[in-house]
């Protein structure tokens, strides 16, 4: 029959198209998962049991994952308040993203039979891994920058102090002048 259409096979697997011709209409049904067929996960696919070769799951119960998470976030913004002028908040942030980042990277086995932290995934640690280095780089970023803010106000305490102290404009183009000449007073300097 020249009319007739062979069935597509891009159709196939389209929940949307209609059925075959001769087979009955089906109520519909959500789809199962299809789990590959090389033996990677349980059954229900739970956090504990990442496929081989897979990345790792994440798992909000375990405390090695979280600590290498939160050492990204409070790196990443200690070193955002850091560049912002605020670093008070840069180093408490940058500090917490310190301790969280080694004691993610450390991730110490509970016991020897059953080991515990990021050892205990394998090659599927690699994400969590890569989170906690990125959460030490940023910390260590965000801590640079609070010494050196804090340490430009220490060297530079007269200038500062003049500068606070100014009541008007005049006055605090007048505290210039305790600044020495090179880049870093050419940068602290008040702007007229």
């Amino acid at each position: 029959m020249p009319d007739r259409r062979q069935p597509d096979p891009s159709t196939e697997d389209n929940p949307f198209a209609a059925p075959p011709e001769g087979r009955p209409d089906q109520p519909w049904q959500p789809r199962q998962p299809q789990r590959p067929q090389d033996g990677g996960g349980g059954p229900g696919g739970g956090p504990t049991d990442p496929a081989p070769g897979g990345p790792a799951r994440w798992d909000p119960t375990d405390p090695v994952q979280r600590r290498a998470r939160y050492a990204l976030l409070s790196g990443m913004w200690g070193f955002f308040f850091g560049i912002f002028g605020i670093p008070s908040v840069g180093l408490l942030l940058g500090a917490l993203a310190m301790y969280w980042g080694i004691s993610a990277l450390r991730g110490r086995p509970a016991t020897e039979a059953d080991p515990g932290g990021l050892a205990a995934l394998g090659p599927a640690a690699r994400p969590q891994r890569a989170a906690a280095v990125s959460g030490l780089v940023t910390a260590s970023l965000a801590l640079l920058l609070a010494a050196t803010s804090y340490g430009l106000q220490l060297a530079y305490k007269d200038f500062y102090v003049c500068r606070d102290d100014a009541l008007t404009r005049t006055a605090e183009l007048e505290c210039n002048t305790l600044l020495p000449d090179n880049a870093i007073g050419k940068i602290l300097k008040v702007q007229r």
